[in-house]
């Protein structure tokens, strides 16, 4: 018989016979026995558990934790698997935090970092007024605290602001426009001054400015008819103590300083709106002191459209028209229409004068002429066109402003152009230097705002995804652009004929003798009289005190430079000239990132079309 695997069911093979008889027998051998074991021996598995039934299992064994009972074997492997835990994920954790910590070194910053640190100290060293404890610049002192003492109707004076260059006068316009330029690159590139560690300062520059401006006229009142345009001053060729026939630190002037009033001033007065209303975004997170100034500009702008006040300010006034001589107006009502309208965001009014024609065609803003794709404290027009640019570029507001603002984005387009040395429309230095000014003197100005300008419409282009722009049938890609601009900065930092830094303070080498009161004269506590600080002017030695930052006026058309203390037109700087230097400078560091901030403009500016309407209330029957 067998089973189903296979097997015999018969423990030997025999019958059953011969077994009950062998069970039967009492009388078992030694033998019998061993010969049974045998057999056991030699059966399968599946017969010996038949036989012997199922075998004892082993008895575990078991741990009393208290509140848990588990068995001695899960515990442990449990401990065991814990400890492995602790000694591949745990114990290199302990030893890596005991270790002291490698921090990598920041980036350096760059050139142009380097360089922008010192620049902005040149306008902490042109301040007038209380000085705060930490102007920073030790051989300045208070000064000019008598300004505006004489005029009745100002509490307090014109106390404050800035001096303009070398000299002790405070010119208005273009106090204002560098106030302007300062906040535009703010505006653009709060990024980077914040990452670099200038914000606060940069801030604290345009307001110290601006709280100036604020009192050259009435800014509480909703109008004005008239605007102070200077304090001090001189007439050419004058023999009597003034601003430039005394040669005296500002600390110690004791001669008269007349004021300038101008009942007529509109490119004055639209310059001032525009730094204000500028400087009304720059601050927008202080949403009282961003009131006060956006409406002050308001009431500025108001007064320079006044169509019975259409004068120039300048005009006729020796006091300023030897230095400060306005050309016209058209340029700074486009320049200050733009910059009221990112303020106010009314495009009724100010967004309506920007793009209608009258504005361009006065300003001759399209007959592509050279000189007015300069900018300059005089000459607004390529900045204005270029900020109407960036909302067509960014907002596309499209109908009624697209045909206008297609027109500035392609006469902004064409100003980038008139740069590039491949179309002959300005020279170039055989070291070269782009003279913008036709080989005049003091040329560096214009190249540090030509640089911004460019930086600008770059970084536009760029953010908007454009690879570049046409100059009639040629297209450059947008590193045309910055190439220009790095070289002229490049240029003015060092890389040029005579190996010398424009900047005073930066590099090694840089002018030693500049042009300017305060620094030539040492900090003795010795008062020097309007004609005995003189010596200090006709000397041959560097001035005691660095005016670290000033850019001066730079070489001539030659590329060569005199470091010579009488000639201002080398070794002047200006409060204009370094605002430009800053804005460009500012544009082309990569220490704090790349390109412009796209919001901060608009922040302002309420959208273009209507929103979506509320939807309608529930129907009720």
């Amino acid at each position: 018989m067998h089973n189903h695997w296979g097997g015999t069911l018969e423990i030997n093979g025999g019958d059953s016979a011969n077994d009950d008889d062998r069970n039967r027998n009492a009388n078992w051998d030694r033998a019998s026995i061993s010969r049974r074991e045998y057999e056991n021996d030699n059966l399968n598995e599946t017969q010996k558990s038949w036989l012997l039934g199922p075998p004892d299992k082993k008895k575990k064994k078991y741990v009393d934790l208290g509140c848990v009972v588990c068995s001695r074997s899960a515990l442990k492997w449990t401990i065991l698997s814990v400890l492995i835990a602790f000694i591949v994920i745990g114990l290199p954790i302990i030893i890596a935090k005991s270790l002291p910590k490698h921090k990598d070194a920041p980036t350096p910053p760059d050139n142009y970092t380097i360089a922008l640190h010192k620049a902005l100290l040149f306008f902490n060293a042109q301040k007038s007024g209380k000085l705060p404890k930490n102007n920073g610049i030790p051989w300045r002192g208070d000064s000019g605290l008598q300004d505006g003492s004489d005029q009745t109707d100002l509490k307090g004076g014109l106390v404050g602001g800035y001096y303009d260059a070398g000299d002790n006068t405070k010119f208005h316009f273009p106090m204002a426009f560098a106030m302007t330029m300062l906040s535009w690159s703010v505006i653009e590139y709060e990024h980077k001054y914040r990452a670099i560690g200038e914000y606060d300062h940069v801030r604290d520059l345009i307001k110290w400015g601006n709280d100036y401006l604020l009192l050259t006229f009435n800014s509480s009142a909703t109008k004005i008819d008239r605007i102070y345009s200077q304090v001090g001053g001189s007439i050419v060729n004058s023999t009597t103590p003034d601003d430039h026939y005394c040669w005296t630190r500002p600390e110690d002037m004791d001669y008269p300083r007349k004021v300038q009033i101008a009942n007529s001033a509109p490119e004055l007065a639209a310059e001032v709106a525009a730094s204000m209303a500028a400087a009304s975004i720059v601050f927008r997170e202080d949403d009282t002191y961003s009131t006060k100034l956006r409406l002050a500009a308001i009431t500025v702008f108001q007064f320079a459209r006044d169509k019975g006040r259409r004068t120039s300010y300048s005009r006729g006034n020796p006091y300023i028209d030897a230095y400060y001589n306005s050309s016209g107006y058209f340029d700074e009502h486009m320049w200050g229409a733009a910059w009221m309208y990112y303020a106010t965001g009314n495009k009724t009014y100010y967004l309506d004068l920007a793009t209608k024609e009258g504005l361009p065609k006065n300003s001759k803003a399209f007959k592509m002429i050279p000189d007015l794709s300069v900018l300059s404290w005089d000459n607004k027009l390529p900045a204005a066109m270029l900020v109407l640019t960036r909302m067509r570029v960014f907002l596309s507001p499209g109908y009624p402003y697209e045909d206008m603002l297609k027109s500035y984005h392609n006469v902004t387009g064409l100003n980038m152009c008139s740069y590039l040395q491949k179309y002959n429309v300005f020279n170039f230095t055989k070291g070269g230097l782009i003279e913008l000014n036709h080989g005049g003197p003091q040329d560096l100005q214009y190249v540090a705002n030509a640089a911004f300008l460019a930086t600008v419409f770059a970084d536009y282009l760029n953010a908007t995804g454009t690879p570049g722009w046409y100059c009639g049938n040629d297209f450059f890609r947008i590193s045309v652009l910055k190439d220009f601009a790095t070289s002229q900065l490049n240029y003015i930092l060092g890389a040029n004929p005579e190996n010398m830094s424009y900047v005073v303070g930066y590099g090694t080498k840089f002018p030693r003798q500049v042009h300017h009161r305060g620094a030539s004269i040492p900090n003795d506590k010795t008062k020097y009289s309007c004609l005995g600080g003189r010596r200090w002017l006709d000397a041959k030695t560097p001035n005691p005190n660095n005016i670290t930052g000033a850019m001066v006026g730079g070489p001539d058309r030659f590329d060569n430079f005199k470091d010579v203390r009488g000639n201002y037109s080398y070794t002047e700087p200006t409060l204009a000239a370094n605002a430009g230097l800053v804005a460009a400078l500012v544009a082309l560091t990569t220490s704090g990132g790349i390109g412009v901030d796209k919001n901060i403009m608009f922040s302002s500016v309420p959208p273009m079309y209507p929103g979506t309407p509320p939807p309608p209330p529930p129907w009720k029957p």
